[in-house]
């Protein structure tokens, strides 16, 4: 996001100012980040007398969607930008390869093990998964699905705790 943050700043103070009103927009299953710090914003540019955002879901079926579009013209027409159109974006899909390093980070601290690896080196990651609890490495899968689709649920052996795993996509 940083690198887009930059190159948009150099654009116009009004992009600027859109991507920090979209930072504020947390994600409704993950409330520790954004939707941009996710990834999910791709662009903003100016359209016609108003904003085109070009946003991708997590999931082309992700049940967030309306209620993030709904989201985004909310807060951008409260920071007065009133000329919104948010054109969804499903190809190429959204990766978590897209999540700043950032977003990793408080993922672990929200007590979510962050995707280790990339999106093309499935099948999973071969590594241990590292507990965000208690940073050992000494766990165990115990379901392919944990409390969402893209994630994963695990157990510590060290502190024993439960642990969602966010997946490679």
């Amino acid at each position: 996001m940083e690198q887009r943050l930059q190159f948009n700043e150099l654009q116009s103070p009004q992009v600027h100012q859109i991507w920090q009103q979209l930072h504020q927009i947390s994600d409704p299953e993950l409330p520790a980040l954004s939707i941009t710090d996710l990834g999910m914003i791709r662009k903003v540019l100016p359209d016609n007398q108003g904003w085109k955002v070009i946003f991708t879901p997590t999931y082309s079926g992700c049940p967030a969607t309306e209620f993030l579009i709904n989201e985004i013209k909310t807060v951008l027409g409260n920071a007065g930008f009133e000329q919104v159109d948010i054109e969804v974006m499903l190809a190429p899909a959204w990766t978590t390869d897209w999540m700043s390093q950032d977003a990793k980070r408080r993922l672990r601290e929200f007590g979510i093990a962050p995707p280790q690896g990339t999106s093309c080196e499935h099948p999973e990651h071969k590594g241990a998964i590292r507990c965000p609890r208690c940073d050992s490495e000494q766990t165990e899968k115990i379901s392919e699905f944990g409390s969402t689709a893209c994630k994963a649920l695990y157990k510590c052996a060290e502190c024993l705790e439960p642990f969602d795993y966010f997946k490679c996509i």
